[in-house]
C-alpha cells in the first residue's frame, strides 16, 4: 500500500459531534472526503437537509444526522443507543462537540461550570467508552478527541473551559495506555485561535483580538479548513503508531 492509500478511509464510518458548523463541520467534511460514511450530531442539527449534510454527500458519502444536548444525561445514553441500533459499527469517533461560557473566576456560577463539564468532559468520557469498548472488541478504532490552548493555560474568564480541556488531555493519555495494546489509538487535537462562533467575543474585543493575532507567528486566525490533513491523519492508518498524541493546530502559538 503507498503512502497516500494508507490516509484513505473507504468503508469506514466516522462519528463527529458537534458537527453542525465550526471546527466540527470542517473535520466531517474532509472525513468524507478520505472515503468514511459520516454520522453527525449537534445539540441543534436538522434531521435532513444541514450544509454540513449538503456537503458530505456532495464527496458521495452517506451522512446521517443526529441531535442531541450532550448536558443532558439521559439524552446522551439515548442517542449512543440509537447510533448502536441504527448503525453496524463506529470506525472513528471524533468527540469535538463542547461549549464555553465566560464569566470572571470570582463570579463564575455553579450553573456555568456545570454544564462545561457536563458538555466538554463528562459526554466525552461516555462516548468514548461506550464506543471504545466495541472497538476493543473488534481489536481496531480511532478515537480523536478536539483538545484546546486551554489545554496547556488557564485563559481568562473561563475556569470551566480550561478545566475540561487539561481534563481532555488527560482522557486522552489515559484511554492511549490502556487501548493502545488493542489496536485502538486514541489522540487529541489541539486548536488555537480559530475563526469560529467560540472565539467571536474575543474577535469583536479590538484590544484582545489585535493582542492575540500579534502572537501568532503565522499571522493570522484558523479556519476549520485547517484540521482537514490533521483530522484524516489520525483517523487513518497513517497514524497506527500513534498513540496519546496532541497535535497542536496553533499557527504557531504555542512555541511562540
Amino acid at each position: 500500500m503507498g503512502i497516500l492509500d494508507r490516509f484513505r478511509l473507504d468503508g469506514k464510518v466516522a462519528l463527529v459531534t458537534g458537527c453542525k458548523r465550526g471546527i466540527g463541520k470542517g473535520m466531517a467534511i474532509a472525513l468524507a472526503e478520505a472515503g468514511a460514511d459520516i454520522i453527525g450530531v449537534s445539540a441543534t442539527l436538522e434531521q435532513s437537509g444541514s450544509e454540513v449534510e449538503k456537503l458530505a454527500q456532495q464527496t458521495g458519502r452517506k451522512f446521517s444526522a443526529y441531535s442531541c444536548d450532550f448536558g443532558d444525561r439521559k439524552a446522551l445514553y439515548g442517542f449512543i443507543n440509537a447510533v448502536k441500533s441504527n448503525h453496524e459499527q463506529v470506525d472513528i469517533l471524533v468527540n469535538n462537540a463542547g461549549t464555553i461560557m465566560r464569566a470572571p473566576a470570582a463570579d463564575h456560577p455553579d450553573d456555568y461550570w456545570d454544564q462545561v463539564i457536563a458538555v466538554n468532559q463528562s459526554a466525552q468520557f461516555i462516548l468514548t467508552r461506550e464506543f471504545g469498548k466495541e472497538m476493543i472488541a473488534r481489536g481496531s478504532g480511532k478515537v480523536i478527541f478536539t483538545a484546546s490552548l486551554l489545554t496547556f493555560q488557564g485563559g481568562i474568564t473561563v475556569p470551566g473551559y480550561a478545566a475540561s480541556k487539561g481534563a481532555v488531555c488527560q482522557l486522552t493519555m489515559a484511554f492511549a495506555n490502556e487501548w493502545a495494546s488493542q489496536g485502538v489509538n486514541v489522540n487529541a487535537i489541539a486548536p488555537g485561535y480559530i475563526n469560529t462562533d467560540n472565539t467571536e467575543a474575543l474577535r469583536n474585543d479590538p484590544e484582545r483580538s489585535e493582542s492575540i493575532l500579534s502572537r501568532i507567528p503565522a499571522g493570522r486566525w484558523g479556519t476549520p479548513e485547517d484540521f482537514g490533513g490533521p483530522v484524516v491523519f489520525l483517523a487513518s492508518s497513517a497514524s497506527d503508531y500513534v498513540h496519546g498524541a496532541i497535535i497542536l493546530v496553533d499557527g504557531g502559538w504555542m512555541g511562540r
